[in-house]
């Protein structure tokens, strides 16, 4: 099917309803795509092309997706059969026994499970490499990077392999890669699709599933098919007005737009990037939006310390889960340096500190919060430089200091949203003169994922995107 990678998702359901096309088919065209293309990216790095074929030839559910062929992120969701690796040659499981309650979602919601993508271990950095899977590579130029740590989805995405992809986001790691790659991103509001009964991991709150895709229907789609009450979730499950996917058509009226290029640093963003916001700003404006310039003003260094408090807590905690099912902790080698790092680190934490660096992120949210009561839309850059070559991340230097540094110039702006549970979203919406993607990032009211895609729509109409390919397509 030589057009397979020119449809989004809803249209290939639309043409297997049809009849124009099967399962098969359509499961034939990915395979097709992924061997052509992942030599070059390392985008997928489990295949499961005869459970897929199998599952194609099948009875579907009758699913938004029907028909699909998807990609399961290795970090978190469990597949039944299937080995998760979590990138990391510690933390391994050879066969999951039973499917995540999202995965489970995703087979309902008709889509063909065809492999797994790549990932860095624990999903830590905003780049995707490890020595276990190796490095993931940039469909749009292999010499950058893809992101992180939803970096092998976002590059199967991009290259046409599959419309869409399981992807999570604990820090960033939708948008960062959806940025890189050129594709819709969106971080949806904590628990908004279920984390279900292997919950451990998600316990800050801080982390969300949901996916990376080429167009904004696809991603309030999915968000329609998988984001419903979970039973016994133990938290409040926010409500929706109307189906996503009618928001998209929906006009989002005159919205109050605030934008900045502030980072936590104090440091200027590149050039291209501060141009590419103001670009933006100046379309919101034409499109009758409120706009003016204003961001957070927040304590960023107040913010940032409570959450590394938190963060490197729970990650001490969730290797000792990982050390009760191996029977043994994990030895200084077994794990990478920035996950031995953490590790150690979480370690050293008392229990004092860790509450109090809670108490502070409570804190925190509310200031947050606050802005938003006179804002509808924050909008920023998603990357504060374009899009880093590989060899400019690696997170296998011994370096670690000055890999932090990198990193915290390149992704300054995707953690507080995480932190505050609110929905916030990637769009691609501009080109680099090197011809990569640079993305802004739209973040709402918490629990307002239909303004969010309200505006997309409109964005996406106005500032066309489908049409740029990148250079791994063909």
């Amino acid at each position: 099917m030589r057009e397979y990678a020119e449809y989004d998702g809803l249209g290939l359901a639309a043409l297997v309803r049809k009849g124009d096309v099967t399962p098969v088919e359509l499961l034939d065209a990915a395979i097709e795509r992924i061997e052509r293309h992942n030599g070059t990216l390392n985008a997928v790095t489990f295949k499961a092309y005869d459970e897929a074929r199998q599952t194609a030839a099948g009875a579907l559910p009758d699913g938004p997706f029907k028909g699909v062929p998807f990609l399961i992120k290795d970090l978190g969701l469990r597949v039944k059969g299937w080995p998760r690796t979590s990138a990391s040659k510690f933390a391994q499981v050879a066969a999951d026994g039973e499917d995540s309650t999202l995965t489970a979602r995703y087979r309902d919601a008709g889509v063909v499970l065809a492999g797994k993508t790549n990932t860095p271990e624990f999903g830590i950095p905003g780049v995707t490499t490890s020595a276990l899977l190796g490095p993931c590579r940039n469909p749009w130029n292999p010499e950058h990077i893809s992101g992180g740590s939803s970096g092998g989805a976002a590059s199967a995405v991009a290259a046409g392999m599959v419309p869409l992809a399981h992807a999570s986001d604990g820090l960033g790691s939708i948008r960062i890669p959806a940025a890189c790659c050129g594709l819709v991103g969106m971080k949806t509001t904590r628990d908004r699709n279920p984390n279900g009964v292997h919950d451990t991991d998600r316990a800050m709150g801080f982390s969300v599933d949901h996916v990376v895709s080429r167009t904004v229907r696809d991603s309030a789609a999915m968000l329609d098919a998988t984001g419903y009450p979970e039973p016994a979730s133990p938290f409040a499950y926010p409500a929706k007005e109307r189906p996503y996917l009618e928001e998209v058509e929906r006009g989002p009226g005159k919205l109050r737009i605030a934008w900045s290029t502030e980072t936590p640093s104090g440091k200027s963003v590149d050039a291209e990037i501060q141009r590419a916001l103001e670009r933006t700003a100046e379309t919101l404006k034409a499109l009758g939006h409120d706009v003016r310039e204003e961001g957070l003003g927040i304590d960023y260094r107040t913010l940032y310390r409570a959450q590394g408090l938190v963060s490197a807590s729970n990650f001490a905690a969730g290797i000792r889960r990982w050390a009760e099912v191996r029977g043994r902790e994990p030895q200084e080698g077994e794990i990478e340096g920035l996950a031995w790092r953490a590790y150690q680190a979480g370690k050293r934490i008392s229990g004092e500190d860790a509450m109090w660096g809670w108490q502070q992120l409570r804190l925190s949210n509310r200031e947050i919060l606050q802005r938003f009561e006179h804002w509808d839309v924050l909008a920023t850059p998603v990357l504060g430089t374009n899009v880093p070559r590989v060899d400019e991340l690696d997170t296998l230097t011994d370096d670690l200091r000055a890999f932090d540094k990198r990193q915290a110039q390149a992704f300054p702006f995707t953690p507080p949203f995480n932190i505050t549970g609110q929905p916030s979203l990637s769009l691609p919406l501009w080109q680099s003169q090197s011809g990569l993607p640079i993305a802004v990032m739209f973040t709402a009211k918490y629990a307002d994922e239909a303004t969010l895609l309200r505006l997309a729509g409109q964005l996406e109409k106005e500032l066309p995107w489908r049409e740029r390919k990148p250079k791994l397509w063909n």
